[in-house]
């Protein structure tokens, strides 16, 4: 795919998708849509890539979607349109996001609003700069929140701290979000991404790619488990899986030896029998 409105830039194992509309303040169109869930399919085929960073182009991260069809923007049965339940694109977006075999770093550069907000809940960590702003405005455009939001923000931020960010729906700073909890950390914007790559090589360097792969599914698959029994069976399965591969047996003996681990197993052919665990939930 010839990406127009993302940058696929891959250097030193950290894959950078930019968010390129930087004119639009990169507001959210389906051909974005299209070229990151094209991006994330090529970077869990890519065993090159072991980390990816979500930022935007200019003095944005994300606008939230696209408005340029004014006041019929949200109506699926305004004329020229397909008419009928369409799904959700955010949704789309964070549920491709969640199933990801790389880690998901968001670098938050500037403004972030709407589906520029909720995509970042379905990324495993968040960084914001100083110039970062975020809103969860949906109660002001009459609609309600989506992309997968309602199961993601309170999970990260407890059930309050989403109810007034989404009843109210203004728009917050950097500040409030670190100490709400959305965002790990707040940088001076000429550190936000070199900070994220940071963040990024400490999860790429001396880790079995196999191993990050399983943690980052099993972690966000056991937030919807009723019971620790869930997690109990499926680290056991994990164990005695990867116990028994060369990436275990590597990951001793380096130990044992005081030398940086080489890991031979690659995500594209080395993933566990057992993978996926899960069913695959269709919409309906």
């Amino acid at each position: 795919m010839d990406y127009q409105q993302i940058i696929y830039q891959l250097d030193d194992q950290i894959l950078t998708i930019t968010l390129d509309r930087p004119d639009k303040l990169n507001a959210y169109t389906l051909q974005m849509q299209q070229e990151i869930l094209h991006a994330l399919d090529r970077a869990d085929a890519d065993d090159n890539v072991r980390a990816i960073i979500f930022t935007g182009a200019g003095r944005g991260y994300c606008a939230g979607a696209d408005l340029s069809a004014g006041g019929n923007t949200f109506n699926n049965d305004a004329p020229g349109r397909t008419g009928g339940l369409r799904r959700d694109g955010g949704g789309i977006l964070t549920l491709r996001l969640f199933e990801s075999l790389k880690p998901i770093i968001s670098a938050c550069n500037g403004p972030a609003v709407g589906v520029g907000v909720t995509m970042q809940c379905a990324m495993d960590v968040r960084l914001a700069s100083e110039d970062a702003r975020y809103g969860f405005v949906f109660s002001k455009r009459a609609v309600v929140p989506e992309a997968c939001s309602s199961w993601f923000l309170p999970r990260i931020v407890g059930i309050q701290t989403a109810l007034e960010w989404a009843y109210s729906g203004r728009i917050f700073d950097a500040a409030e979000a670190h100490s709400r909890g959305f965002v790990r950390s707040v940088h001076k914007a000429k550190d936000l991404l070199p900070a994220a790559r940071d963040l990024a090589h400490e999860f790429a360097e001396s880790t079995s790619q196999v191993s990050v792969a399983l943690i980052r599914q099993m972690l966000w698959k056991m937030l919807g488990a009723d019971h620790p029994m869930e997690a109990h069976k499926l680290d056991s399965r994990g164990i005695y899986y990867r116990g028994k591969t060369a990436d275990a047996i590597e990951g001793v003996e380096s130990f044992l030896e005081k030398r940086q681990p080489t890991f031979p197993g690659k995500v594209s052919k080395d993933m566990p029998e057992y993978f996926p665990w899960w069913q695959e939930r269709n919409f309906e």
